[in-house]
């Protein structure tokens, strides 16, 4: 009997092996033409040492300087000794670049597209060769824009893993690129292009109550998650808070309360944020968490939403001296690149010169549209490393908690964001760095100045 197994590498592409009866992770790995981390395939070495996230295995033979018994006992394990006893999820301390893979692509066609409110579509894709589409509840994928010219965007499945037909949710934002194209120009039969599974925000084997956490549209991959659990034996209980800002965002409440049937244990809420809702719970998600929600810290927490939400969930439960026994997170920031002139260097932005010479302050919403721009650059690059460095790095984490108030900001950054987008359309590296270095230097004076106003 074969099991599957996902490799996760820590840019956050996943690729997914069988593994046979009696056969080793590594060398099924190698099968595949994946070269994990590996040295002397007999558990002397410790060189391919891994996490394994959830499922059963035997763990081999292997010496003590490879792999500790208190390493075995916190759940690491060498794919050159294990053998499979169950679907595994192992995290592998190395780049999908690195272990000479990448990301699969898939061709697929538009099946179903529906608007399930004012602000919200949801579509499907029939994929070719079906089969070898893996994915573990809650990732995404980088899903080409039809007629964009090789453009991205990425989108969480709102399906489960074992479903023929994906599904996905998208909010229309104006100018936004994925948000044109559906409401202007798709059509059912359309051929779309994706890359993945990424992410690693993914359901963990379940072994304590769930908290679920999803803002707008970040209820996608929560759906992907609870389809999963519908088809598990799962005796903890799994509650979903889903916060919007007005009431026309709500979507999908029919999926939610079938759920309610499907799944033991589970029960949701709906927050909006909007004081004139019809919504019985207004306000912050944060606002409605019951103490049987969060079981003293004997949790695992889900949350997808926007960055303002994730920093404000772990405010809340610093603030409550909470730690959960498991955080998982997935922010996103609307990608909007709407229809306009090519933006002027830095040199021809008179206004956003001007501003530079003084400053001027901001507020909260500062941090979310200098994450979505960095994202975007990143993106635009195509270079998936460094992305998921910057995510790992948590730069918005951190400036979330420094610039929470309104704060001084250095005013040659706008200048700087206009600078660096002209020098990449010129493909010009020698301008493109010269505004990256100067954009740091007003970056670390913003920083500093807000640190120190922190302190005082």
């Amino acid at each position: 009997m074969s099991h599957q197994v996902a490799l996760a590498f820590e840019d956050g592409i996943t690729r997914f092996i069988k593994v046979g009866a009696n056969e080793t992770v590594a060398d099924a790995s190698y099968k595949a033409r994946i070269n994990i981390p590996l040295d002397c395939r007999d558990g002397a070495c410790g060189t391919c040492k891994a996490f394994c996230e959830s499922g059963k295995y035997d763990g081999g033979d292997y010496i003590e300087e490879a792999l500790t018994d208190d390493e075995a006992e916190a759940g690491y394990c060498l794919p050159c000794q294990m053998v499979p006893e169950s679907d595994l999820v192992l995290q592998i301390p190395t780049t999908s670049d690195v272990a000479k893979t990448s990301a699969a692509s898939f061709e697929s066609t538009l099946s179903e597209i529906r608007r399930i409110s004012e602000t919200t579509y949801a579509f499907s894709l029939e994929v070719d060769k079906r089969e070898d589409l893996s994915f573990l509840p809650g990732q995404y994928v980088n899903i080409e824009v039809p007629g964009s010219g090789g453009q991205t965007r990425s989108y969480s499945f709102s399906s489960g893993p074992e479903v023929d037909i994906v599904s996905f949710l998208i909010r229309i934002t104006d100018g936004g690129l994925m948000s044109t194209y559906m409401r202007d120009t798709a059509q059912v039969g359309d051929r779309i292009t994706f890359t993945g599974p990424m992410g690693s925000f993914f359901l963990r084997e379940p072994k304590r109550q769930s908290l679920l956490l999803a803002g707008g549209t970040g209820l996608a991959p929560l759906l992907a998650i609870l389809e999963k659990l519908a088809g598990m034996d799962n005796p903890h209980p799994v509650h979903l808070i889903y916060g919007v800002n007005t009431d026309i965002d709500l979507v999908e409440l029919d999926v939610l309360q079938d759920y309610t049937q499907r799944i033991a244990g589970f029960s949701f809420d709906t927050v909006v944020g909007d004081p004139d809702s019809a919504s019985q719970k207004k306000g912050y998600v944060t606002n409605h968490f019951e103490p049987q929600h969060l079981a003293e810290g004997d949790v695992d927490i889900y949350l997808c939403g926007p960055p303002p939400m994730v920093e404000g969930v772990r405010r809340h439960l610093e603030a409550e001296g909470l730690k959960p026994q498991n955080f998982y997170y997935e922010k996103f920031a609307l990608a909007v690149v709407p229809d306009a002139e090519p933006a002027a260097p830095a040199a021809e932005a008179p206004a956003a010169q001007a501003a530079a010479d003084q400053g001027y302050e901001i507020g909260e919403e500062f941090t979310v549209t200098n994450d979505a721009f960095h994202e975007f650059l990143f993106k635009a690059v195509g270079n998936e490393h460094l992305l998921q460095a910057y995510r790992r790095l948590d730069v918005p984490a951190l400036m979330a908690a420094v610039l929470r108030q309104e704060h001084w900001i250095d005013g040659a950054v706008d200048a700087d964001h206009l600078g660096i987008v002209a020098a990449f359309e010129k493909q010009d590296i020698a301008a493109a760095r010269a505004a990256i270095t100067a954009h740091n230097q007003h970056a670390k004076a913003t920083m500093a100045a807000a640190s120190k106003a922190a302190a005082q």
